[in-house]
């Protein structure tokens, strides 16, 4: 038998079929059926008419958004430094700012925990900002390095030459780097807000009793709801799917006006 290179994509094929289609095939199956085995949308009927179930979604929402708008403000400054900054070694600087990754994820949420507790006393008089806190904490890293691999493929005779032109600092910021760097934003924007959604991990550590979907899910698994549990899986995929293709058209048609922007 005679061996091609489209042979050596065979052991991916089996593996995404075995763990990634065969387990979304189940999820739906649960999500579109109901306890008789048949055939229903009354589960998703009955998520969008639920005021606590539409409560949840919107309060994960508002903490999605905070917590990536938090990491956004924070990081691009930072990815900027790096990335543009009189440093030889800026690729060590960065591996330093991604190194809290590394440890394990509870043990960075306990030491954070412990600081906020010697600062507020009780922890449960400051829910929402204590969440949205420890999720910028932690999602940081995931905001720093696109921002960097966008920004350090800046050419920085573009910007000296906008300098030269008379623009001032904050026109060269808002009008050429900032959309010259889109991809990296909404790189690192979807990969914040999208797991800041369902990290319901961080609310239960620190005394935040209000749910979000994540933990909607895992409340409806713990009690045996399959249907309920998956019905909000496929809805949390949806988002995604939706996001995604919103992301990649806004990178394609940024890509295209780049050109137009730095001239």
């Amino acid at each position: 038998m005679k061996f091609t290179r489209s042979k050596l994509a065979i052991p991916y094929i089996i593996y995404m079929i075995l763990f990634v289609v065969l387990p979304l095939l189940v999820v739906c199956y649960y999500a579109f059926t109901g306890k008789d085995g048949k055939l229903t949308m009354d589960n998703f009927r009955l998520f969008f008419t639920n005021g606590k179930t539409m409560g949840t979604l919107f309060y994960s929402v508002v903490i999605a958004f905070a917590t990536t708008m938090f990491c956004l403000i924070l990081a691009y400054p930072t990815a900027y430094i790096l990335a543009k900054g009189p440093f030889k070694r800026s690729d060590v600087l960065l591996v330093v700012f991604v190194m809290p990754m590394w440890i394990n994820f509870t043990l960075r949420i306990t030491a954070l925990k412990e600081v906020l507790s010697l600062l507020e006393g009780n922890l449960a008089y400051y829910p929402f900002f204590n969440t949205v806190l420890c999720m910028t904490y932690d999602f940081m890293p995931f905001m720093i390095m696109p921002l960097y691999n966008s920004l350090s493929k800046l050419d920085d005779n573009v910007i000296e030459a906008a300098a030269d032109l008379g623009a001032r600092p904050i026109q060269i910021l808002f009008k050429l780097v900032i959309p010259m760097s889109m991809p990296g934003i909404i790189s690192g924007v979807t990969m914040v807000f999208l797991p800041a959604m369902t990290n319901y991990v961080v609310l239960d550590m620190v005394y935040n009793s209000t749910f979000i979907m994540g933990s909607l899910i895992g409340s409806y698994f713990s009690s045996y709801d399959w249907h309920n549990g998956s019905m909000i899986s496929v809805i949390l995929l949806m988002l995604i799917v939706i996001i995604t293709a919103i992301s990649s058209r806004l990178t394609k048609d940024n890509q295209g006006k780049r050109g137009n922007v730095a001239i």
